[in-house]
């Protein structure tokens, strides 16, 4: 990643990021090595996701998005979130086998940690925190001066969007998730509360954020109207994509007998982390609903 001194050269100067490549190289091998084993082999599609997935982060974490988004632009950085919570996260849920997410899920504080995170009340919390706190004045300033602060926050916002699509996909073996209409509305829950400093940009009669209010600019655009477009493209980007995903699952749910068989059957994979769940509850000696859900049906 650049460094500071970078804001002092020209918006659309070009810099290296070598620690962004070499973690998408690294996290590439060890997706490869691990669907290489027929006990974690990954289908086709599975392949895609994953090879989607990296593009986006390549692109999201390196020049021009990266630069951009660090020193010049309040519009860059909302493109860049938007590419690492709504992009980058379904598709990488996608690629990974079940088998695999099983193995990796298994310790009991990743999987209590998972089922948790999947309700979607916990989910609109968590996303709507690392969302707000990422986009303070403190949080743009520190990432626009630091490599690593920027390296940290992007982990966070990564972390969040994957949070974001868990009560979605649901996973985690043994976990289920709600109703068609039931993501619906948690898909538009997630598309107005995350996303309100939005219309804070929007309404502001001044620049918000130091980082980007420097002499210069990008595009022919001032700060304020950056800050403007940034409003913009966060509420528009984040309904666009939500509600499509929203309209798209009940339109499936509708067109199937009972609005359910779009649901995955249950397999081993799922009674045996109920069975899991149920041997862990007996040695605490809690009740049945304090392990994040029923025991198998």
């Amino acid at each position: 990643m650049p460094a500071p001194a970078a804001v002092n050269s020209a918006p659309w100067a070009f810099h290296p990021h070598p620690v962004a490549w070499a973690g998408v190289a690294a996290a590439s091998l060890a997706y490869a090595a691990c669907v290489r084993r027929p006990a974690y082999a990954a289908g086709r599609l599975q392949v895609r996701s994953f090879a989607g997935a990296m593009a986006v982060l390549v692109v999201a974490l390196s020049w021009p998005v990266a630069d951009l988004a660090a020193h010049w632009s309040l519009t860059a950085l909302v493109l860049q979130r938007l590419a690492l919570t709504l992009a980058v996260p379904p598709l990488l849920l996608a690629a990974l086998p079940r088998a695999l997410v099983a193995r990796a899920t298994r310790p009991a504080v990743i999987d209590a940690a998972l089922m948790s995170a999947g309700r979607p009340p916990v989910a609109v919390g968590v996303v709507t925190v690392v969302f707000v706190a990422t986009l303070t004045t403190g949080a743009v300033d520190a990432q626009s001066s630091s490599a690593l602060a920027r390296a940290l926050l992007d982990v966070a916002v990564l972390g969040a969007g994957a949070v974001l699509w868990l009560p979605v996909t649901a996973p985690v073996p043994g976990t289920t998730r709600p109703g068609a209409l039931g993501r619906a509305g948690y898909l538009i829950v997630q598309s107005i509360l995350p996303s309100f400093l939005a219309v804070v940009w929007i309404l502001a009669r001044h620049p918000l954020y130091p980082a980007f209010d420097h002499p210069g600019s990008l595009a022919g655009l001032s700060p304020l109207a950056d800050q403007e477009v940034a409003g913009f493209l966060a509420k528009l980007g984040t309904i666009a994509v939500l509600w499509t995903v929203a309209f798209v699952g009940v339109t499936r749910s509708e067109r199937t007998a009972d609005g359910d068989s779009e649901e995955p059957p249950l397999t081993w994979v799922d009674v045996e982390r109920h069975l899991e769940r149920a041997e862990r509850r007996q040695r605490r000696g809690t009740p049945g609903a304090a392990d994040g859900g029923p025991g198998p049906p």
